[in-house]
Formats: C-alpha cells, structure tokens, sequence
C-alpha cells in the first residue's frame, strides 16, 4: 500500500511538472522569439475567416500563445491599425462557405468600410456561398468588400434565411418524461421544446420578427454596398440559387477565379513587390501598441463573452483557454479596477451574451452602478448578442449601442426541472427520495414532478425575478415600468428594433461606443484604450496548478504515512463504503434567465 501511495505520488508531481514545465518553457520560448514580422512598403493582407471567430479574444492567459486573432473585436482592432499603416496596400478576404453570425458581418462590414475609406481596396474570395442559416450576412460581408470572387463551377445560395427547432413533447409523452418548467412570459421560448411539439404563435411570431429585422438589414447594407435598389437586389437573390456564372453574369459577384488568380489580382493593385502577409502575421508583432499605452486620459474596456455565472476562475476551465464563461466576481473585480485608475475616464462595456444567472447578472449590475456613482460613464458595446441576462447587466449603462442584428431583450425568466421517476421505471430502474425540513425541500428532486404547493412558491419566486427585472430596465432606460412590460414578456429583439423601442440608444459598432465613451467622460482626440481584466494571469494559473500539486502531494504523503495504521485502513474502507451508498440520483437545479 505505501508503495502504491509513493508511486501515485510521482505519477501526480510528473504530470505537475508536465503540465506547468511545458507551458513555461513555451511561454519563455515564444516571449524570446517573437519578433515583428517584416512588412513590405506594399504588403497585403489575408484574412481567413472559413475557421470562424468569436466575438472576442478567447480566454486564458495562454490563449495568446496561438497566435491567432480568432475574434470579431481582435480583427476589427488590426484593420484599424493597418489602415493606418501606409505599408499596408490592401486586403484579401477568405469568405466561408457557411454562415456568420449577423452582429459578427455587422461589426466587420463596419471595419471593412473604414479600411476601404483608407483608399486601401479590399478582394474578398468564395469557394461558395452554400445553404446555411446565416449565409445572408456571409454575403452582406462580401459586398462590402467591393470586389467579390468566386472560385469556377461554385454555387451560389445565397435565398434566404432560415432556422430549425425540435420539439421533443411527444418522445417526453411516449417515455414518461414531464418537462417541469414555468416561463415568464409567451416569448420566453427556450423550454418550449420541451413542453410544445410545434410552435406556438408567440413562439412563431418572435421567431419571424427579429429573422424577418435581420433579413431587411442584410437587404439594406447588400442594396447600399452593391449600389443597386434593395428591392431589386431581394427579388434577384430570392429566385437563386445560381452557379458562380450565373451570379456574375446578374450583377451579384463581380469575378469568377481560382484562390491564385484573386491573389494576383490583389497583389497587382497593391503595386510592384507587393507580398501577402497573414494578418495574424501582421497582428503579432503589434501587440500592445499605442493604442493601450502611455499615461493621461483613457477609456476603459471590460469585455465579456458566454453564459453569466457566479464566482471567479476566468473565462474558460482551464489556463489555456476555452469555452467562454462570464463570472460576476471576475466582471466586478474589473470594474472595481476600473474605477481606481484615475486616468479612466469613461468604460466600454463590450457585451456578447445569451444570458445566465439571475444573482450573477444583479452582481455585474451594481458594478456597473458603482462606476457611473464614481462618475466613469459606462457604455455598452453589443456583440452577436446581449439578451436576458445580457440584458440585465446592460440595463442601466449610460448608453447602449448594438449592431442592427445583434439579438438582444428577452426579458424574462424560465425555469424548473425535468422529472424522470416515471421515464426510469419503463427501463425497471426505480428512483426514490427522501428529505427532512419543509414542503420545498426537494421541489428540484428530479424524482417526480413539483407538488401544487412546490409549484406556487416556484411560481412566486420566478414573478420576483421577473418583477425585478422589469423595475430595473425601466430605471436604467427610464421608461415607464408598464411600457417595459408590454415590450417584455421573454421576446428577443434585434438591436434595430430595441433602437425603436428604446431598449437600445443606437446602432452601431465597438468603435461607436468608444467614441460615445469619450463624449461622456470628456475625452478628446485619438481615444487610448485600457483593457481591465479579471482572467487568471499566467503567474497566478502557473501558481494554481503547483499550488494544486503540491496539495495533492501533500495529501498522498500523508495517506502513505497512514497506510501502515490499521486503524486508518479500517477508517478509509468505512469512508470508502460510505461513499459507496451515498452515490445517487444528481439533483436538477432550477435554471432561472437565459
């Protein structure tokens, strides 16, 4: 056994060194390394956009070490740059064959426009533009380009744009399911999966307002872009598909060619010796710039990404990045940041979020509170979407700018549980519980549905949430609290529409916030920008995973020092058998904004 324990214990200091060695002598290598990547007096640019991006950097201190920009904001901040830089001669543009997300083609059209503005011209290129939900902003992006390809014998399917949803009420029906759930209000459709086998006309007319918002800006910027009417351009594109031929011939691309032949093309404008270099290329070396540096006057920026939680940890589940997360102690923790620095004049508060918790949205919320108390105005930036709790923790920001597309709103609430007793027993598996306490003590047991009683005071506790969110978007846009009601209801808008009903106070990109931010807090000329972040650092996830392994040692030392008690082997099979009879059904916790 103590043999057993020593052997764990160096597997467990092994991987330790591993995994904490390795990324420090990678950080070290590329710190050393890393050298600005030379750029021609006539240097163009390739920016692929078939890997997809996020809306922001992705998450991790490591996450850098890629080298890859991968982001909406990332992209936006080097074309800025570069159209500044009069090394740089031009843009060539790899398009998907599938869908970006709307608020995404918004931002970057936005960037691609000032880019052109430089009097640099941009050759965006398609192997294809192939059915898919959102291929309309794919191509709403190319047309801002002013020059867009397409590889021979490729297709063009640009028709419309759709969506799909299951319904999963009758298989929950056959197998003795019961989806347990409370919605505030109709449009809160999330659930409906669960507890409709088609859509309701709440569901349905929602589903078609913000799709039907999204098509018309698509429409409008494709129109202004190609210099052609929109109605003209909509009835020409709706009866596609065509081949790559065809769409030429109607005026939709402007050039049929292979990747090379694009390229010469670009390169041609650009000038003689003109070279490609990838943006990513181009971006490394730039890092930290100007832009973020120096002392004097700045504007704060706080950026999020993914589902809202409670507590700290980053952004992502590891040091080296992630799926998105956004948590209220780290959020506040910035903001806090944010309001010490005296040089800080006014925050950007750049949102992309689908929503989360309730209690980690009103945590954001103060904190967003607390910098305007300070007298640093707060403006929001929305990203592909700041909707339910998104919304909740922009609410009552100093302003609010989104994309035309960006989805936003549904304020409301959902939640409840999925019972499964009945569902298990057809298989001969029976599930059982106990409590002690009160009636509500296992409304979340996943045991059966809630009791009449359980589900009251569920019910109460949703119209408090509900009631509170409504109260705080009417004080934060100040609107009276029965016109956010009639808007409310759980509906998602897109950002156009929340211009109209004044849940938004115009439509724009980042770079819009920025220049809002800077009117507010009483900023001129060119903006610096300061980032204020709470992800784990690499000095602090490098002192966690040792910190973590020498613990674990710790532990395995002492076990190996017990091993030899027969008292404490006693003592560890009882735990072990303790443990043992203790495994069971995991609970379901109500899921409350999303």
């Amino acid at each position: 056994m103590k043999q057993f324990l020593v052997t764990i214990a160096g597997v467990f200091i092994g991987l330790a060194l591993f995994f904490v060695g390795v990324p420090v002598l990678l950080f070290a290598w590329v710190s050393a390394s890393s050298r600005p990547v030379p750029v021609s007096d006539h240097s163009v640019l390739v920016l692929d956009l078939r890997g997809g991006l996020t809306d922001q950097p992705p998450p991790g201190p490591f996450a850098a070490l890629s080298g890859h920009i991968g982001s909406v904001i990332g992209v936006e901040q080097v074309l800025r740059e570069a159209g500044r830089d009069d090394h740089v001669k031009g843009l060539l543009v790899r398009l998907p064959e599938g869908g970006i997300a709307p608020a995404a083609a918004d931002e970057l059209r936005l960037a691609f426009k000032a880019f052109r503005a430089a009097g640099k011209p941009i050759l965006a290129h398609s192997q294809g533009f192939y059915a898919d939900a959102t291929v309309v902003s794919t191509y709403e992006l190319a047309a801002a380009s002013g020059d867009v390809w397409m590889q021979p014998a490729a297709s063009f399917q640009v028709t419309g744009l759709a969506r799909d949803d299951i319904f999963f009420k009758r298989f929950f029906d056959l197998h003795g399911v019961k989806a347990d759930f409370q919605q505030r209000y109709e449009y809160k459709t999330a659930v409906n999966p669960f507890l409709q086998d088609d859509y309701t006309p709440a569901h349905r007319e929602s589903e078609l307002s913000w799709m039907g918002s999204v098509y018309g800006v698509v429409f409008a910027d494709v129109a202004a872009d190609r210099a052609r009417p929109t109605a003209a351009v909509r009835a020409l594109l709706e009866a596609g598909p065509y081949s790559a031929e065809t769409a030429r011939a109607r005026g939709l691309i402007d050039h049929i060619g292979q990747v090379k032949e694009a390229e010469a093309a670009i390169l041609a404008k650009a000038g003689p010796g003109a070279k490609l270099v990838d943006l990513d290329d181009y971006a490394e070396g730039r890092r930290g710039g100007a832009a973020v540096s120096g002392s004097g006057p700045a504007i704060g920026v706080i950026s999020v990404e993914g589902d809202i939680m409670t507590g700290k940890g980053g952004g992502a589940p590891g040091p080296f990045g992630g799926a998105s997360t956004i948590r209220s102690d780290d959020v506040a923790k910035a903001f806090q940041s944010a309001i010490d620095d005296s040089d800080v004049k006014a925050i950007v508060f750049r949102i992309s979020s689908p929503g989360g918790s309730d209690t980690a949205s009103e945590q954001i919320l103060a904190a967003v509170r607390a910098a305007r108390a300070a007298g640093k105005p707060v403006v929001v930036s929305m990203g592909t979407y700041a909707a339910s709790g998104g919304y909740w923790i922009s609410s009552q920001a100093s302003e609010i700018v989104a994309e035309p597309t960006t989805l936003t709103g549904s304020i409301g609430v959902f939640g409840g549980k999925f019972a499964l007793g009945e569902a298990l027993g057809k298989f001969g598996v029976d599930m059982r519980g106990v409590k002690v306490g009160g009636d509500y003590a296992d409304a979340s047991s996943p045991v059966s549905p809630m009791s009449a009683s359980q589900r009251a005071a569920f019910s109460a506790w949703m119209d408090g949430i509900y009631q509170g969110f409504v109260r705080r978007v009417a004080e934060g846009r100040k609107l009276p609290e029965a016109r956010v009601r009639e808007i409310a209801k759980g509906r998602v808008w897109t950002g156009a529409q929340g211009r109209a009903l004044g849940l938004v106070d115009r439509t724009g990109g980042f770079y819009d916030a920025v220049e809002d931010a800077k009117r507010l807090g009483g900023v001129t000329g060119l903006a610096r920008l300061r980032p204020f972040s709470a992800e784990v650092s690499p000095l602090d996830a490098l002192r966690r995973l040792f910190g973590g392994a020498s613990a674990g040692a710790r532990i395995v030392s002492g076990l190996s020092s017990l091993a030899d008690d027969p008292s404490a082997r006693a003592l560890a099979g009882q735990l072990s058998d303790a443990r043992l009879r203790a495994s069971g059904a995991t609970v379901l916790a109500p899921h409350l904004v999303d």
